[in-house]
């Protein structure tokens, strides 16, 4: 009919639907487990969410059979659903439980769809895409870091409170690796798909991937050392993240990142032992 038009879905629409509620009900169910329970249960939703994804993605993109999914179309689907796993906790038992468990879902399916259409387009990711997949690492990327800070004992010191953890349930030092470590590991999954937006080298992508979880995970202890109140430090982190970013998206030459990349792994290196350092000396 002259002067309708028919909006296409997305191939793969249905399989993100159904991801999106079986992460939905995962996530329901580990609100009310132990939080020393949740940890295993983040790394099962992992591997399940990025097998999942993988499956989908592949069936959606017409070139699947031949060339493959590129590994950075799972990445944030994967990194979302830890992300709403850890950021659940923050929310208080009572009746704002069920939509918080309706938009943790929700929001591992809108960053699949956004790669399914990534992965049904002929040619590199539009701007709208680009601009959809750094608004949701931004979403991402501070829901997971408040989340971790959640799982961690301590994490989220109150203003005016020790950020140790309490009753001794958990040593200090183990409690900061977790977090740390944490951190790291969301980082390098959103750092990958920034760096896959504007780069297709395996090289460049997994070095800033490598190097963005190093200056988070830093970053992370730094700010737990001088104890950071309440969602300030996850929101630090995220701002942390993007200037990493905002460095790194400029220039383009190959040859002139070389030398670059040796005193940038150096500098964190060496910013990574004096924040090390520093902080056990706070604590001792």
């Amino acid at each position: 009919m002259i002067g309708t038009r028919t909006i296409p879905r997305v191939a793969g629409e249905s399989g993100a639907r159904d991801l999106a509620i079986a992460v939905g009900v995962i996530v329901a169910l580990s609100r009310f487990a132990p939080d020393g329970f949740v940890w295993p249960i983040g790394v099962v939703l992992l591997a399940a969410v990025y097998l999942g994804a993988l499956q989908i993605v592949g069936e959606a993109d017409p070139a699947g059979q031949s060339a493959g999914v590129p590994i950075e179309s799972v990445f944030l689907p994967a990194a979302a659903a830890l992300a709403v796993l850890g950021a659940i906790r923050l929310v208080p038992v009572g009746i704002v439980l069920a939509p918080a468990f309706a938009l943790a879902g929700g929001l591992v399916g809108l960053t699949l769809v956004t790669e399914l259409r990534i992965a049904r387009s002929s040619g590199p990711p539009s701007s709208t895409d680009r601009t959809a997949v750094l608004i949701e690492i931004l979403i991402v990327g501070f829901l997971g870091f408040a989340g971790v800070a959640a799982l961690v004992p301590g994490g989220l010191p109150a203003p005016g409170a020790g950020g140790e953890v309490a009753g001794g349930a958990v040593p200090a030092p183990l409690a900061w690796v977790a977090q740390a470590g944490g951190d790291a590991l969301l980082a390098f999954l959103l750092a990958y798909r920034a760096a896959a937006l504007r780069s297709t080298s395996f090289r460049d992508v997994a070095w800033f991937a490598l190097t963005g979880a190093a200056v988070v995970a830093i970053a992370a202890v730094a700010l737990r050392s001088i104890e950071i109140p309440r969602i300030l430090g996850p929101a630090l982190l995220v701002l942390v993240f993007f200037l990493w970013d905002a460095i790194h998206t400029g220039g383009r030459t190959r040859r002139r990142r070389d030398p670059r990349r040796l005193w940038e792994t150096a500098l964190l290196a060496v910013v990574g032992i004096v924040v090390i350092g520093w902080t056990l000396g706070q604590r001792g």
